[in-house]
């Protein structure tokens, strides 16, 4: 979704609709907790948005990359703006609140 080899001064989107990126790991309950939200959120963004789960314990140098410090952590990624990101756990309603308000523009 981002080439930062290619550009790593520079955050250039390769993607063709807005993205979330949730940054887990297995043994984190919140994690567990949100894990079924962002399912049903991406069945009823199916088509209007992305989204990408990194195990952060399996992704360490992309972790350290998005300066991850606590998990769960959530990058939302808008097609013409700059990323924002998100740390702990987030009732479905504040998901939806940001997909629409900060990836979609609605």
């Amino acid at each position: 979704i981002v080439d930062y080899e290619k550009n790593p001064e520079e955050w250039i989107y390769l993607g063709d609709k807005p993205a979330i990126i949730d940054f887990y790991a297995s043994w984190c309950g919140p994690c567990k907790m949100v894990a079924p939200v962002l399912e049903e959120l991406a069945a009823e963004y199916d088509g209007q948005i992305y989204v990408y789960k990194v195990n952060t314990e399996q992704e360490q140098e992309l972790a350290a990359l998005f300066n991850i410090r606590s998990i769960p952590s959530f990058l939302f990624i808008p097609m013409n703006d700059k990323p924002q990101m998100a740390m702990g756990a987030m009732p479905k309603s504040s998901f939806k609140g940001a997909i629409d308000g900060v990836l979609l523009k609605k």
